[in-house]
């Protein structure tokens, strides 16, 4: 199937991400990762899906292979389409934010659309900035300017030691982290995607959520309560096609610490 106009435009600007397929039977479900994480990071939950599913994993802008890539959400939610194509999408946390603008831009692509521990954006404009300035300050940690470019794996490597220590990756068993794949990212790609998509870039879509016609799934781990309180909100404002999910004994990164249990929800959704 031919890729829309703008998406067309969208390859011609700037590189492809770079994906992998894995599974060979069912639905096509395009898979798009957090922060920090790249297209090899899903562990548990992409075996399980990938028994039924046709799977295309994508590194997001400024990670892993497309650690190159500079984009923000509204131009990588543009590459994720032409790298996905049609199908069924399930983004966690930043990948939730491209999935999402990516079904309100692309809605004829999106056959469902998952979103994992995900928001529409920070309504308060002060909050946005206050946001903003402090992804620009740990961009900067990560890549600052006039650095020595010899150290930069040790800053990015001292950065997800302080990243995985968040209260939100508290539950998060350390063998289900993928610290050693999250490290084949650049510091400079990880520091150009908090500059370009971090959540204080982004433009509140919450007027927007109303617009979406596809059926949603919102996922979130009970013990996560910020984020399970975001998600009751996007669901009422999304209407009667969206269904919120909360798994028991999960927090932020919900799909890595119940993997079995948001597999099972993304089966019942029939994504």
């Amino acid at each position: 199937m031919a890729a829309p106009p703008s998406t067309r435009s969208a390859r011609a600007r700037a590189p492809e991400l770079a994906t992998e397929r894995k599974g060979r039977t069912g639905p096509v479900l395009v898979l798009a990762h957090g922060f920090t994480q790249t297209r090899r990071t899903w562990g548990a939950l992409a075996e399980d899906l990938a028994a039924d599913h046709r799977l295309v994993l994508v590194d997001l802008p400024g990670h892993g292979g497309s650690a190159d890539v500079a984009a923000d959400l509204v131009a990588g939610a543009d590459l994720l389409a032409v790298a996905g194509g049609s199908g069924s999408y399930l983004g966690y946390s930043m990948g939730g934010r491209f999935c999402l603008h990516l079904a309100l831009a692309h809605p004829e692509l999106v056959d469902r659309l998952v979103l994992v521990s995900a928001t529409a954006g920070i309504a308060d404009a002060g909050e946005r900035a206050t946001r903003r300035a402090a992804d620009d300050a740990l961009a900067d940690e990560l890549d600052p300017p006039g650095a020595d470019p010899g150290r930069a794996a040790d800053r990015r490597d001292a950065f997800l030691r302080r990243w995985l220590a968040q209260p939100l990756f508290a539950s998060l068993p350390a063998e289900a982290d993928a610290l050693a794949e999250r490290r084949r990212n650049t510091a400079s790609g990880l520091a150009s995607s908090l500059r370009l998509a971090g959540t204080g870039t982004q433009r509140p879509l919450w007027a927007e959520l109303g617009t979406l016609a596809m059926p949603v799934l919102v996922v979130t781990g009970a013990d996560d309560a910020k984020f399970d309180a975001v998600a009751a909100q996007m669901v009422s404002a999304i209407g009667a096609n969206a269904t919120h999910v909360r798994v028991p004994g999960a927090g932020h990164a919900v799909h890595l610490e119940r993997p079995g249990a948001v597999a099972a929800a993304v089966r019942a959704f029939g994504a």
